[in-house]
């Protein structure tokens, strides 16, 4: 679920990914905030030609640029970052330090209280304008969402891509749709899909997830292939539920709707790793 975020820093904004199970910051950003340089880009190339061993604590990873793309930009851990800044003169440097162990901290009780995680999630959507009822929605099929991903990857189920494979195979069994499908409908570009369904849209996309583990627990599926077939089970046990649903009782699930309206609905969102495989 943790994928990036942009966060503040004395006025200034220092994007990070999660990645090994650790936060990875911007090398740009952070010399930005310690330099106030107009060009931190070109003062991070004169400073790894003068010290080439800075470089060896880096790694590239892909972070969202200003036009709204991802691009492979150098980042580093705590660690490395706390490397750079003894680099740097800076009278911001021992801000900077105290930022980021909050920022370290914040991650290491999250991972040992994982409760710490949805009330910052819960914060997150509230200070975007989501309803208090959506929210409880969307916590839940997070915690779904992580649960089935856990169960994946104890059977064998290990590539980022096999695991959007067989959340569109889902998704597809249950809504008709492919997520990317989906998004069109909805008239999103970069956005997370889950942040704009419909709280009918979240209870049957988690009703299909969660029947998916289910049935990979039981049948004891092993692999790719025996799990593309639990998702199809799955997902088509969510989409009867629908069709009926919607025989029944004329209720549309599959909607247009959006949240683009809501403040900040239009950005990616900012939560951590177990929900950004979509």
């Amino acid at each position: 679920m943790k994928d990036n975020e942009l966060i503040p820093f004395e006025g200034k904004e220092i994007r990070k990914v999660w990645h090994d199970e650790q936060w990875y910051f911007s090398v740009v950003n952070v010399i930005e905030v310690l330099t106030d340089s107009a060009k931190p880009s070109n003062y991070w190339n004169m400073l790894k030609k003068r010290e080439p061993q800075v470089s060896t604590i880096c790694v590239k990873l892909k972070l969202k640029g200003q036009d709204g793309k991802n691009y492979p930009s150098d980042c580093a851990n705590t660690e490395g970052v706390f490397r750079i800044i003894m680099s740097i003169p800076s009278p911001k440097a021992e801000p900077l330090k105290l930022w980021l162990a909050e920022q370290g901290k914040r991650a290491i009780d999250e991972a040992e209280d994982p409760e710490l995680s949805f009330d910052r999630a819960r914060e997150i959507y509230k200070a975007k304008g989501y309803p208090d009822d959506w929210i409880g929605y969307r916590e839940k099929s997070i915690t779904v969402r992580k649960e089935l991903t856990e169960e994946w990857q104890k059977r064998g189920v290990k590539e980022s891509s096999e695991y959007s494979i067989l959340t569109a195979q889902i998704a597809k069994e249950t809504f008709g749709l492919t997520p990317s499908e989906h998004g069109k409908l909805k008239g999103l570009e970069k956005q997370n899909l889950r942040d704009h369904m419909t709280t009918l849209e979240l209870l049957f996309s988690a009703l299909g997830e969660e029947v998916t583990r289910q049935i990979a627990i039981t049948d004891n599926t092993q692999g790719f292939m025996a799990n593309q077939d639990a998702a199809i089970q799955g997902g088509r046990f969510a989409g009867n539920a629908i069709e009926r649903l919607e025989k029944e009782k004329n209720i549309k699930v599959v909607s247009s709707q959006n949240y683009l309206g809501v403040k900040g609905g239009d950005k990616p969102d900012e939560l951590p790793p177990d929900d950004k495989k979509d």
